[in-house]
């Protein structure tokens, strides 16, 4: 299989160009996406029907690896964007893609805590601190994969009292109150804005997640879910992505 790493937002397959062709008004898509996602792809989403009168998207968003988990079972969906790229090539290896996936972002991790961080916490390191109550993402999701890489960089262990299942989760545990610190990307701490503090983690640069988008093999309207795609990686989505905190892919 080829590498994911490879396509670029000027990629985009002779397959996908050609079958985005036809008009998507009056059909409806499902995108699986990843909970990261979810205030940027909510207001494309919104976009897209105003493009497209009469098209309804809807959206599951949810951890990356779940959502494949849903995938291979049969649950209906026309594209899939992926918060990495480890998950995106377990639904390219099972044959749920059309097409070769689309890189169209990036995004790093921060520590969040309650305001007034309480424990002054100020590095990774200190996430280690005897009585520290952490929550991390589970290994399996991409968030959680990248804490490992951070774990691995710094050298710092770290022992949770949670792990979850998606990153919109870890920061709910933040900002009820419930952990003393987490790890996020930085999207998601700048969307929660003063209900936590973020610290920077500049070992976090060596644990950068790439987000690929695909349609799926089986969408039922795949002219619409081309064109979602292509909403994605042209310069509306682009801004839109850029605005939020996401990196280029």
């Amino acid at each position: 299989m080829k590498s994911l790493l490879g396509p670029t937002l000027a990629t985009l397959s002779v397959a996908a160009l050609l079958a985005g062709c036809s008009s998507p008004q009056h059909q409806e898509i499902t995108v699986f996406a990843a909970a990261s996602l979810q205030p940027t792809f909510s207001e494309l989403g919104s976009q897209f029907e105003k493009d497209y009168p009469g098209t309804k998207v809807t959206f599951n968003f949810a951890g990356s690896a779940d959502l494949v988990t849903q995938l291979k079972h049969g649950a209906p969906a026309d594209v899939f964007a992926s918060a990495d790229t480890a998950n995106m090539t377990a639904a390219v290896d099972a044959g749920l893609t059309a097409g070769e996936p689309v890189n169209f972002a990036s995004n790093t991790l921060t520590i969040v805590t309650p305001p007034g961080n309480a424990l002054n916490i100020t590095t990774f390191a200190d996430l280690a601190d005897p009585g520290t109550q952490v929550v991390v993402c589970a290994p399996q999701v991409p968030c959680g994969a990248a804490t490992e890489k951070l774990e691995q960089a710094t050298g710092v262990r770290l022992t949770p009292v949670s792990e979850e299942s998606a990153v919109i989760d870890v920061l709910g545990k933040i900002t009820s109150g419930q952990a003393d610190a987490g790890l996020v990307y930085i999207t998601d701490a700048s969307r929660a804005g003063s209900r936590v503090e973020s610290i920077p983690v500049p070992e976090s640069s060596s644990a950068v997640n790439t987000y690929p988008i695909a349609v799926l093999a089986e969408s039922a309207n795949p002219s619409a879910a081309h064109k979602f795609v292509e909403l994605v990686t042209d310069p509306r989505g682009q801004t839109a992505l850029t605005a939020a905190g996401f990196g280029s892919p």
